[in-house]
C-alpha cells in the first residue's frame, strides 16, 4: 500500500465552495469515502458543500466539469472501480482518470482525486476510511484539492 511517505496537507478551506461528486457503486466503500471527505471539509472550515451522486465512476468527469464550470472552488471526485474478468476495468479507469485530469486542467479548478482502482473489494475497503481501514482516500482527496486551491489563490 502506498500510504507511507504521504505529506501532511491539512489546509484551510474557509470561504471555499466545494462539490463532492461520488459514484453510486459499492455502497460500503463509498459511504466511507464520503464520510472521510465530509469530515476533512468540516475540519478545514468549509461550510458550503454540495454532495451529488454519479451513476458510476465513468460519469465522474462530466459531473465534476459541470460543478467546476459553475463557480465551485474545488471538486472532490470519489469512486471505486474493482477489477473484474474483462477489460472493462482498464477502460473505465483510464477514461475516468484522464477525464478528471482534463477537468482540472481545462477549468483551473482543483479536482481531488478520490477514485480507487483496486484489484478486489478488500483493497477498496482498506482505503475507504472505515473503521479498520489503513487509509482514508476521501480525506486525502479533500486535503489535496484544498491545498491546491490555496496555492492557486496566490498565483496572479
Amino acid at each position: 500500500m502506498a500510504g507511507h511517505g504521504a505529506p501532511a496537507l491539512a489546509a484551510d478551506g474557509t470561504g471555499a465552495r466545494v462539490a463532492i461528486v461520488a459514484s453510486s457503486w459499492h455502497t460500503q466503500v463509498m459511504d466511507g469515502l464520503i464520510a472521510g471527505a465530509q469530515a476533512a471539509l468540516a475540519e478545514a472550515h468549509v461550510s458550503d458543500v454540495t454532495l451529488v451522486r454519479a451513476p458510476g465512476s465513468f460519469e465522474l468527469p462530466i459531473l465534476c466539469q459541470a460543478y467546476a464550470r459553475r463557480g465551485f472552488d474545488a471538486v472532490i471526485a470519489l469512486g471505486v472501480i474493482i477489477r473484474g474478468g474483462t477489460p472493462h476495468f482498464e477502460y473505465v479507469s483510464a477514461a475516468a482518470t484522464d477525464g478528471l485530469s482534463r477537468v482540472a486542467l481545462d477549468s483551473g479548478v482543483p479536482v481531488g482525486f478520490g477514485l480507487l482502482t483496486c484489484d478486489d473489494e478488500a483493497q477498496a475497503l482498506d482505503r475507504a476510511g472505515l473503521e479498520g481501514s489503513k487509509e482514508d482516500k476521501g480525506r486525502e482527496a479533500v486535503e489535496a484539492a484544498l491545498s491546491a486551491w490555496n496555492v492557486l489563490r496566490t498565483v496572479s
